[in-house]
């Protein structure tokens, strides 16, 4: 195991610049700061895991925006609000109409009033940043359009746990450009691994997104790759990635992405050109089938249900790390 961030001669400082920070996305992360919340987050788990009370956020509350709706990211987020002392408020698009009667602005000058922190789970990513500019507390994506942080955060948290290092890990992604491809592959760039994205013609990650990537992996010895060979993506990867080929507002494009992905399905024939020890990720919730197949997901080396947990504690990391006094 690498050694842990959290006993390392910079902690108190990062410690510090961490405090009252928004977590938008890990392009505003450095690389010490994201394996900090990688190192708190498996010490957190450590704690519960051996029944210690760990209550750093006793008295205080956080809002939660769900424009878009969601398993995980709800029962983690109050779970984990719950397990460090504080309080979660659950604010569904009927409670709470982000830009629409009430501009985001003065939503967010209000809000910070009531509360310590504030998490959105929305469509547009604009909808995130601008209220994190506008809010006096601090603000956590809890997936947008663009990004989502804090699978990625949790992705990380178990390949370091499973693997025993991240630097030099090959990671794979196969399927849509899309959100969690950026967060993957930003997370990937910053912590010194080599990212492969296989993505059919027309479904490429964003160009930005890619530029800021790769000028971060130069910095760390990192690499990303985008190829339409999802063989070529898979090549001696340590991780294999994917996720459904139509998220959640792209319904209506479900026959047309499976045609244009159908050749991108995760099965026994691709991960054979993985390492033998490779562990097979997915953010959930997944269609065997289609992006996977029963047999890959269900496997020996799917750590799906790990991933799932670690949302938990790498969520409790960043409230810890950001919202504590």
């Amino acid at each position: 195991m690498q050694q842990s961030y959290l006993h390392s001669a910079q902690a108190e400082e990062i410690a510090a610049r961490l405090k009252g920070r928004d977590f938008i996305g890990l392009v505003d992360y450095k690389p010490e700061e994201i394996r900090y919340l990688i190192d708190l987050a498996i010490d957190l788990k450590r704690r519960h895991k051996a029944g210690e009370v760990f209550q750093p956020l006793k008295g205080k509350t956080l809002g939660m925006i769900f424009e878009k709706s969601s398993t995980r990211t709800r029962v983690s987020f109050e779970v984990g609000m719950y397990q460090l002392g504080g309080y979660a408020l659950f604010l569904s698009r009927n409670d709470i109409q982000i830009g629409r009667g009430e501009t985001i602005r003065d939503t967010a000058r209000t809000l910070s009033r009531y509360l310590d922190g504030i998490m959105i789970r929305t469509y547009g990513h604009r909808n995130v940043v601008e209220l994190a500019r506008e809010a006096t507390v601090p603000v956590i994506n809890g997936l947008s359009d663009l990004s989502h942080p804090c699978q990625a955060l949790a992705d990380y948290m178990t390949v370091l746990e499973k693997k025993g290092c991240l630097d030099g890990l090959k990671i794979a992604f196969v399927g849509d450009g899309n959100n969690m491809c950026h967060s993957l592959m930003m997370g990937a760039a910053k912590l010194g691994m080599h990212f492969a994205a296989a993505v059919p013609e027309g479904y490429d990650p964003d160009e930005e997104v890619m530029k800021l990537s790769r000028e971060a992996a130069a910095e760390t010895g990192g690499s990303v790759t985008v190829t339409r060979d999802p063989r070529e993506a898979v090549e001696g990867a340590d991780i294999v990635y994917t996720d459904v080929w139509a998220s959640m507002g792209f319904e209506q494009e479900q026959e047309e992405r499976e045609r244009a992905f159908r050749n991108y399905q995760v099965n026994e024939a691709l991960v054979a050109c993985a390492k033998p020890d490779y562990l097979f990720m997915h953010c959930l919730p997944a269609h065997r089938g289609e992006e996977v197949t029963e047999a890959v997901i269900d496997g020996p080396n799917s750590v799906i249900f790990d991933e799932a947990e670690n949302r938990l504690h790498a969520q409790k990391a960043i409230m810890t790390a950001i919202m504590s006094a």
